[in-house]
């Protein structure tokens, strides 16, 4: 069974978090939500208080597939600066896969693992990117084992091209139909 991982820091995006703990769950995809800070229970940037299935230190993360990073603010802030987080994004962009949203993706630009690539992110967080990646705004940006998207706006097409890439397109027309939701996404 694929699985994934979803980071979550306090200061996360809920939507941005939820919404892809939500559709990679409907579509079958075996998806922790795990808490990179002391506890299981996260604040988001919303104030959203979310108790996560573990803590980071809590699994082994060579049992997943997939490595996802909401965006949000400090919440992006916080992640950046556990270098935990910064090894496992490494790691994840070199073998796996790796999908970051908002203000996320600037975390992997910084990291390095843009290079040759394209990718989105809110706008201004585009200067960590090297020049020539910035795809533009309002989108999701696929671009071979990393996806990224702008901004909560773009949560559930982020969503479910995560899921598309992990678990294809019939668990994509499952969630789709399940949810009602007619025509392109994205």
């Amino acid at each position: 069974m694929p699985s994934a991982v979803v980071l979550a820091a306090d200061g996360f995006e809920t939507i941005e978090c939820l919404t892809v703990v939500d559709v990679l769950r409907r579509g079958g995809v075996r998806t922790l939500l795990v808490s990179v800070m002391s506890t299981r229970d996260v604040v988001s940037a919303q104030q959203v208080s979310v108790t996560c299935d573990c803590t980071l230190d809590e699994i082994d993360m060579d049992d997943f597939d997939y490595l996802v990073l909401p965006g949000g603010m400090p919440g992006t802030t916080h992640l950046r600066a556990d270098e935990r987080v910064c090894e496992l994004v490494r790691a994840f962009a070199a073998t796996r896969h790796v999908a970051a949203i908002c203000a996320a993706p600037s975390i992997l630009g910084e990291l390095g693992v843009l290079d040759g690539r394209r990718a989105t992110c809110f706008p201004g967080f585009e200067k960590t990117f090297p020049a020539g990646v910035f795809a533009g705004p309002k989108t999701v940006v696929v671009d071979g084992n990393i996806i990224t998207a702008s901004a909560m706006g773009q949560a559930l097409p982020f969503a479910l091209a995560v899921l598309g890439d992990i678990a294809g397109e019939v668990a994509v027309e499952k969630v789709r139909e399940g949810i009602q939701l007619d025509g392109p996404v994205a």
